[in-house]
């Protein structure tokens, strides 16, 4: 008799050397386990093709992901859902596996991604692309974030995990996704009164993911754990938008701080459209600040532990929806009015926020700036480079990043091919991209 859902959750090895799809899948090994179920790494006998073969805990949940992965599955920045395997009462999605592991590990563990400028445009363009193709097919993705990015060669990302997707314009699902991605509107109160919201637009949630995993790609950390007021540093960045990311990540350029600001809009109805951003990613020169200025502006870092994988403590653990089909959200105002309601009054500029810390107005910016740092570079899923040098740079050593000290992202390469094809809206320098295997390899 074959394990059950319920005992497969309990120990994910139950099923190891077991085989699926009239005995054509042998599930060898575990790739992950989460709230959804577990993914297996399983070969096709007959060709010893390798696929991720996920199986889920919800039988009925899963119909959703089935359907709306499957109609975004054509795409090339989508991961391709080969067929679905419904034995046993059980429900297998069998998945284009991934070569190179997700997006986390490639900026955590090799970090050769963070902070170049050709991979960061290369891959936030690849991801840009995925997500608009979903929301004109009417699907909003909710749960964006670099575990869900999947890597290949030649720097190819694909979008994965549709579980938390929907195709609701407008969801009353509160606290939907990972607490390090998610929008403040998606947690359903307004920043200022904490009044509830009676829904949020989807897509825009989404917008404002994509620009966490930007600064995830040029800084490799996050600006905040959780963007709510009870956030320190997220309560910092509402006082001071202006000032926020440059003193936070000096490594960054005036070009994309500015990016910045309009990405994290609070109010959902004037965050930048996902056609702008690609534009504007597009002509972005430089992602990261000139040497010279990183060299006058880094003060001394902590050194920060590099974790193996993202570690969130409880208050933090991305969450799932329910596999109830969310209440439809009826409005008395319009959606346009309703989604302007968040924003409350606040406003991009600095001086505008200045009352919600009115009590804080004499301190020194500097403190200020320390307290966020302490907060939100220590605690940080992502590394805070160290400012220590090696005595002697490794050979074969990659660019250094403007958000570290000289060198300190330095490791030696393994060399790789080139990227095949680029678009050719794109301003990245064909050459300098075919170069990108002198610092990093999957």
């Amino acid at each position: 008799m074959a394990p059950t859902t319920t005992n497969t959750a309990q120990d994910p090895q139950a099923l190891l050397n077991t085989f699926i799809d009239r005995r054509s899948i042998q599930l060898v090994s575990v790739l992950g386990v989460g709230a959804y179920g577990v993914v297996y790494l399983g070969v096709h006998v007959p060709t010893s093709r390798r696929y991720a073969v996920k199986l889920l805990n919800n039988p009925k949940a899963a119909e959703t992901e089935i359907t709306l992965h499957s109609r975004v599955s054509s795409h090339k920045g989508v991961l391709t859902l080969e067929k679905v395997v419904r034995e046993n009462n059980q429900v297998y999605l069998v998945l284009e596996y991934a070569t190179g592991g997700d997006l986390f590990s490639a900026i955590t563990q090799q970090q050769g991604i963070a902070s170049n400028n050709f991979a960061i445009r290369h891959i936030f363009t690849q991801i840009l692309d995925a997500v608009q193709y979903c929301h004109q097919q009417g699907i909003a993705h909710r749960d964006l974030k670099p575990e869900n990015i999947l890597m290949f060669s030649n720097l190819q990302a694909k979008l994965a995990d549709f579980g938390l997707a929907t195709t609701q314009l407008v969801s009353a699902e509160f606290g939907c996704g990972s607490s390090f991605y998610f929008s403040p509107e998606c947690q359903g109160q307004l920043v200022k009164n904490k009044e509830r919201i009676k829904g949020y637009s989807t897509r825009q949630n989404d917008v404002w993911s994509l620009g966490v995993i930007l600064i995830n790609l040029t800084a490799g950390r996050n600006p905040w754990r959780q963007a709510t007021m009870k956030d320190q540093a997220f309560a910092s960045y509402v006082k001071k938008p202006q000032t926020f990311f440059k003193r936070i990540l000096p490594c960054i350029s005036d070009e994309l701080n500015d990016l910045l600001l309009r990405i994290f809009c609070l109010d959902p109805a004037r965050r930048i459209s996902l056609p702008e951003l690609r534009l504007r990613i597009q002509y972005i020169r430089s992602f990261t600040a000139t040497t010279e200025k990183k060299n006058a502006s880094i003060p001394p870092r902590v050194i920060a532990k590099l974790p193996a994988q993202m570690e969130e403590d409880d208050s933090t653990k991305p969450r799932r929806s329910s596999a109830a089909a969310p209440t439809v959200v009826s409005f008395t105002k319009s959606l346009v009015h309703t989604l302007c309601d968040y924003s409350n009054g606040f406003s991009d500029d600095t001086h505008d926020n200045s009352f919600i810390d009115d009590d804080d107005e004499d301190e020194d910016d500097e403190e200020e700036t320390a307290v966020v740092r302490r907060a939100y570079v220590v605690k940080s899923p992502y590394p805070t480079p160290t400012a220590h040098l090696p005595s002697t740079p490794p050979a074969a050593s990659f660019s250094t990043s403007p958000c570290s000290s000289a060198s300190s992202f330095d490791y030696p390469s393994t060399p790789r091919a080139s990227p095949a094809e680029l678009n050719k809206k794109s301003a990245i320098d064909v050459d300098a991209l075919n170069n990108l295997s002198s610092y990093t390899s999957f």
